[in-house]
This record gives C-alpha cells, sequence and structure tokens, in this order.
C-alpha cells in the first residue's frame, strides 16, 4: 500500500513538471514570415535547441584557448570541446544577412554565438549552418575561432514556445449602448 502511494505521489510529480514545461515547436520560415517579426521583436524571443550541437577542435603544441570547454583526448591527440545541450536556451543577437540568425547560448561576449538559417529539405526549419559542410562534417565560427561539427549537428533546428509566442494582448471595452435624442 505504502508503494502504491509513493508511485502515485512520484506519478503526480512527473505530470505537473512535465505540464509546466513549454511545448516547443520548431522555428520555421513560415512561422517568421507570418509574423513579419523585427529584429526588436526576435530579440523578444527565447530559443532552444532541438538537439545537441558539439564544437571541436583538434589543440596543437601548447597554443590552446579553452572557451568554457573541455579538453578531451581522442586517439591520443588533445581536442578542444564545447558542448550545447538539448533544450539550452538561447537568444538572438542580430542578422548578418537575410534570413539568417546569430543565437548565442552563453554569456560572455557578444562573439558567442552560432549561424542558423531555413533549410527547404526539413520544411524550412532554421537549423544550423556552417561553411565547408562535406559527409562527416562542417565549420563554424565561433568565439573569433574556426571549430568542427558533424555532419549529423546539421539539423539541429531553434525550437521556441509556440503557446508563449501566441499569447495575445487584448484591450477589451464594454460599450454602454447609445440612446436616441440623448
Amino acid at each position: 500500500m505504502k508503494m502504491i502511494k509513493y508511485c502515485l505521489l512520484l506519478l503526480g510529480f512527473v505530470t505537473m513538471l512535465t505540464s509546466c514545461s513549454p511545448t516547443l515547436s520548431p522555428f520555421t520560415q513560415n512561422l517568421y514570415e507570418d509574423n513579419n517579426w523585427t529584429e526588436g521583436d526576435l530579440r523578444k524571443i527565447q530559443f532552444y535547441l532541438s538537439d545537441d550541437i558539439v564544437l571541436y577542435r583538434e589543440l596543437t603544441g601548447g597554443n590552446s584557448q579553452i572557451i568554457e570547454g573541455e579538453i578531451k583526448v581522442v586517439n591520443g591527440r588533445k581536442r578542444d570541446q564545447i558542448t550545447f545541450r538539448r533544450g539550452t536556451p538561447g537568444v538572438f543577437l542580430f542578422s548578418p544577412k537575410s534570413n539568417r540568425f546569430a543565437v548565442s547560448f552563453e554569456d560572455g561576449g557578444d562573439d558567442r554565438y552560432l549561424i542558423f538559417g531555413p533549410n527547404p529539405k526539413v520544411a524550412n526549419r532554421y537549423v544550423l549552418l556552417a561553411s565547408d559542410w562535406n559527409r562527416q562534417q562542417g565549420v563554424v565560427t565561433y568565439a573569433g575561432q574556426q571549430w568542427t561539427v558533424d555532419a549529423n549537428d546539421a539539423y539541429t533546428a531553434l525550437m521556441v514556445d509556440l503557446e508563449r509566442l501566441q499569447q495575445v494582448d487584448v484591450n477589451t471595452r464594454v460599450a454602454g449602448g447609445r440612446k436616441i435624442g440623448g
């Protein structure tokens, strides 16, 4: 009997936590265009990552600068790595060109951002953009340095809490009526 009460209590707690968490949806080009958001509007939107992103670079000869990352040894080589976990909140910084967003997921300077843009292969979701994509990896610039990202991170998308975005402030008043001759 005690175990059943414990399980019910645990189930209730989990239900309460999940009901309070935001329901995230992909940020798409259609959503952006339908709402005609300005850069000022975009700065008010809380973005999230759909999946993990791992940036890494090989360290050579003691001239490394570690930026909120960690050093790993892979195949006998030292590697500097930064991980952005799924669900990490981010903020819009600027738009380097049309339909491109620079989004920052950590404090420490406005040069710490990743670029996202619409990809027609995945319903125009705003996904991670990199230069020099090949079958295995791409190159991104982060904090002024070149980093490698695995190709499977190419489909990591920006997510938003649509329910919160669609909350509209409504000014309401009740008309008092109008009488003849009065």
